[in-house]
């Protein structure tokens, strides 16, 4: 008995370990900004994630504006999984149901795994703020290459929506008690 009792504390303290550290870790991230129209100046949504991830404590190492297109979506975050500095990337844009919405498309063959999970509950802390429109965001998370990758729809209401609620804590290493830092380290 005393051994199982010993077995379990050990594998509660591993499994925490590797999810939680008791000192806040920076990371770098990349912003990749989706859209047909947008430019340094008008990009305001790519601006508002910069601003609250440095807010947050992170550095922002690099951020793109690429049309959008299946391809070129797919080249940058192939090019920033490759990158050893970059540990997460957000995007914002193109995740609707327009004919030109191509995001998810682009981002989830690259994904190692997938994390169902970011999708289902942006959406339903979207509910609150949008109502059934909600229903129209294809946001997506996974992981590649011990990056992690947020695709979050482009309106600044969304992309402070998906940040503030979900994306800031499970980049914060001393969140219990789980985050994503763990696994981003190569």
């Amino acid at each position: 008995m005393a051994f199982l009792l010993e077995s379990a504390i050990f594998t509660a303290r591993y499994w925490f370990m590797g999810h939680q550290s008791s000192s806040f870790k920076a990371l770098n991230i990349a912003i990749l900004t989706v859209s047909d129209t947008r430019d340094d100046a008008s990009d305001t949504s790519g601006l508002l994630l910069k601003e609250l991830a440095e807010g947050a404590g992170h550095q922002v190492i690099e951020k793109r504006i690429v049309k959008d297109d299946v391809y070129a979506i797919r080249l940058v975050a192939s090019e920033w999984i490759f990158n050893e500095q970059v540990q997460v990337i957000i995007s914002t844009g193109g995740t609707g149901f327009t004919s030109r919405d191509s995001t998810p498309e682009a981002l989830t063959p690259l994904f190692d795994k997938t994390i169902e999970g970011f999708g289902e509950l942006f959406r339903n802390l979207s509910y609150d703020e949008i109502g059934t429109s909600t229903i129209q965001s294809r946001a997506v998370a996974g992981l590649a290459n011990k990056t992690i990758i947020f695709a979050v729809p482009g309106s600044r209401n969304a992309c402070k929506t998906a940040f503030e609620k979900v994306i800031k804590e499970q980049l914060d290493s001393t969140h219990a008690p789980c985050n994503f830092v763990g696994q981003l380290e190569r």
